[in-house]
């Protein structure tokens, strides 16, 4: 199944879809209430899709929830293995709902799916949006095992970034990456070794993703000869970094893994920090 969904698709009216808005943002329930896709659940960053923060150097701004707990409220959300879960924000999937594609595969869930173009291309559409909250019937809570697969240490990522057989991918702006400006975390910088890519190269002038041959041409000439389970992508809390992992897999790239932990665990660590351009 490709990890993207176009706003045509008989799925996104189908009754036993599984639709979820994830819009982040401190008003994103307000926004959801303005208007959202029919059926669609709310999703909210900082409450569903991550673990209160109480020591960003441990884990970052927006650490995983524990497994069973995001076990725990998927049943809350009525999904089950079985379950087709279409997810969308209104920032090209790069808010939160890549985020969440990414942690369903990294429980093992493979029915779920992106909207290419997020909310936008539905308006676009003149699809008609509703201003009702929508509850669904909850279920069990969704079997998970003891921890989610595809995440590597802050350890695992250091080392990683000065080893040549081994590729590390800050998808953050270019200018938070040379040191140039840091809007939201303490310092400026990134991690030694790490390459920049930043996520919005993913994107057309519409926001939609590249076509997978564009994607996979851009990825292998930063990739090069590394092995694709040796690369590890993050970005300031280990959210829009999920932007790019979508895009790695919509290219045919398999294997690439996540720091969730990211520069905002890192720049709170007291760690090694670079400002110029690994080549």
């Amino acid at each position: 199944m490709s990890p993207l969904i176009e706003i045509n698709d008989s799925a996104l009216t189908n009754p036993n879809s599984i639709i979820i808005d994830a819009r982040g943002g401190a008003d994103s329930y307000q926004r959801y209430l303005a208007g959202h896709l029919p059926n669609a659940i709310y999703a909210d960053l900082d409450k569903h899709l991550a673990a209160k923060v109480t020591d960003a150097s441990l884990g970052g701004r927006h650490p995983l929830p524990a497994i069973k707990t995001f076990g725990t409220l998927l049943g809350d959300w009525g999904i089950s293995p079985e379950s087709h879960v279409i997810i969308y924000d209104d920032k090209s999937a790069a808010n939160s709902a890549a985020r969440l594609w990414w942690m369903l595969g990294a429980i093992g869930h493979t029915d779920v799916q992106v909207l290419n173009g997020g909310l936008q291309a539905a308006i676009k559409a003149g699809v008609t949006l509703s201003t009702e909250p929508f509850i669904p019937a909850a279920k069990d809570p969704y079997p998970v095992t003891d921890n989610y697969k595809g995440i590597v240490s802050i350890e695992e990522t250091g080392k990683a970034a000065l080893t040549s057989d081994s590729l590390v991918i800050d998808v953050r702006e270019t200018p938070r990456y040379l040191g140039q400006t840091e809007p939201i975390d303490l310092i400026a910088g990134h991690i030694p070794g790490a390459i920049t890519l930043p996520y919005m190269l993913n994107l057309d002038a519409e926001g939609k993703y590249l076509s997978p041959e564009a994607l996979r041409k851009a990825y292998d000439a930063a990739i090069g000869g590394v092995p694709h389970d040796r690369v590890i992508v993050h970005c300031g809390s280990g959210v829009t970094a999920c932007h790019t992992l979508l895009g790695l897999d919509y290219a045919g790239i398999k294997g690439a893994k996540l720091y969730v932990g990211s520069w905002s665990e890192w720049s709170r660590r007291d760690l090694p920090m670079a400002t110029s351009e690994r080549y």
